[in-house]
């Protein structure tokens, strides 16, 4: 099995699960970003663990090819950023989610987005 199928095998499902969880617990979700980010510690350790994450994607997959693999290397580099961003920059991290959460649509969109990802990468890693 290629490195892209089992990367799609292992994100799909769980950002499937994301998008289910977000559509079902609108407002607990929201509840928990808000707490998440009167947290330093917080922000910082999923920053750190975001950014090993990220690392480790990149690491094993950076494919920069014109097909569907492409998103998982993206999704690396973007988890990457985003962690280097919780840890160095915790105050605009906070101000940015804390704007986000004002959005009444927010969680809907955020949820459409984990659909749509999880979901092309379940088709791609499960019945491709």
């Amino acid at each position: 099995m290629s490195n892209s199928i089992f990367l799609a095998k292992l994100i799909g499902p769980v950002a499937l699960a994301v998008a289910i969880a977000l559509f079902l617990n609108r407002a607990a979700f929201r509840s928990m970003a808000q707490e998440f980010l009167r947290s330093p510690a917080l922000l910082y350790l999923s920053g750190f663990l975001t950014l090993l994450g990220g690392l480790a994607l990149v690491l094993s997959h950076n494919v920069w090819v014109a097909d569907w693999r492409v998103i998982i290397t993206i999704l690396g580099w973007l988890a990457a950023i985003g962690g280097a961003a919780r840890m160095l920059l915790p105050a605009k991290v906070k101000d940015l989610g804390e704007a986000l959460l004002k959005h009444p649509m927010g969680m809907n969109i955020a949820g459409g987005f984990w659909l749509a990802f999880g979901a092309l990468l379940c088709f791609f890693g499960y019945f491709r």
